[in-house]
């Protein structure tokens, strides 16, 4: 594999690419252009949801892998300022386990051109901190609900939490972190039977229910693609009890197709990132907890961005890495193609 030689830490580059063309932003090969980062900020939970990990959890980074605040700080100012990014994501694991979160949100709203900042949390933090993140210059946030059903949200997430969830979407709203939208898997057996139950619970209280298909991005690596409940069949199970009607507006790159609940206003999404994938128009860009660039999120390769940060490379530097590995960013993520191979690390560590 050849190198990019910034007389640092070297940086992989895929083999047979193309010369990249001089623009700043982080172009690829297919004209996609990534203005949306996301960034985990730590790999810890604290649930231990079925499909993401073990009951036991993880081992978990050591502290001094992890990014610092101030290295946090610096790659979100290289990406916004150099390289084109308008919205950033800050996501886990838990963002809401890492003390700095304010810190850092205000850091990445003080930057010129301010980007949009949103969070993808599990909530059960976040009604103690939601009006400081607001105040620090957080947009919105994405919270993680499964079910409404305190037996069934144990069941699936190995916690007595659903109280503390409820508290945090409500606290958010209040906030005006809005829209406030809610991120739902369903499982076969499990909770696929209370899919119109979330999404009412949703609209009345004016939040945004989106599910989302599972995807192979399991720490057991137990994804099995038929047990999967899939868009179609999400769909299905709502209509039988709702009209659905396609909203209108341009999807652009965003990953939910939304639909019209009863007439509207109120509207439902589904991310069929696995039978519907929307790779031909993804905008991302992402990094990991420990620093390591990702073109996508099912990526077999990594950048290391933190190695260059800690031997001193310069904004220049990074900028370069950053653009080179993007430009080596795959046309999709390949989960239908025979040769697949889920990534080593799960959700948790690469953050959603």
């Amino acid at each position: 594999m050849t190198a990019v030689d910034l007389g640092m830490p070297r940086v992989p580059r895929s083999r047979d690419l193309p010369p990249r063309p001089g623009t700043p932003e982080l172009v690829d090969r297919y004209q996609r252009v990534a203005t949306d980062l996301r960034v985990s900020l730590i790999d810890k939970c604290n649930l231990r949801c079925h499909y993401c990990m073990p009951a036991e959890g993880l081992d978990w980074l050591p502290a001094r892998e992890l990014l610092t605040t101030r290295e946090v700080v610096r790659l979100v100012r290289i990406a916004v300022e150099r390289l084109g990014v308008t919205e950033l994501r800050f996501t886990g694991g838990e963002p809401l386990l890492r003390p700095d979160l304010e810190e850092i949100v205000a850091a990445a709203a003080a930057l010129s051109p301010r980007p949009g900042i949103s969070l993808t949390t599990n909530g059960i933090s976040l009604r103690s901190r939601a009006a400081a993140l607001a105040a620090a210059g957080l947009d919105r946030v994405n919270v993680s609900l499964d079910s409404v059903r305190p037996e069934t949200f144990r069941r699936i997430t190995r916690r007595d939490r659903l109280a503390d969830v409820l508290d945090g979407l409500a606290s958010a709203a209040e906030a005006g972190l809005r829209p406030v939208k809610v991120n739902a898997v369903l499982l076969p057996g499990v909770n696929e039977h209370e899919a119109v139950e979330l999404v009412r619970f949703c609209l009345a209280h004016g939040y945004e229910p989106r599910f989302i298909e599972q995807m192979p991005l399991d720490a057991q690596h137990g994804w099995d693609r038929s047990a999967m409940v899939t868009a179609d069949r999400i769909l299905e199970l709502l209509s039988e009890s709702v009209r659905l009607t396609p909203a209108t507006d341009d999807r652009g790159s965003t990953p939910a197709e939304r639909w019209l609940v009863d007439g509207g206003p109120g509207t439902v999404g589904v991310i069929a990132s696995v039978t519907r994938p929307f790779c031909g128009a993804c905008d991302r860009t992402r990094l990991t907890a420990d620093g390591q660039l990702r073109s996508c999120l099912f990526s077999q390769e990594e950048t290391d961005l933190r190695a260059l940060v800690r031997a001193g490379a310069d904004d220049d530097g990074i900028a370069a890495a950053w653009r080179e590995a993007m430009w080596g960013k795959p046309a999709g993520h390949g989960i239908d193609d025979e040769d697949f191979v889920q990534p080593q690390r799960p959700m948790s560590a690469i953050g959603g």
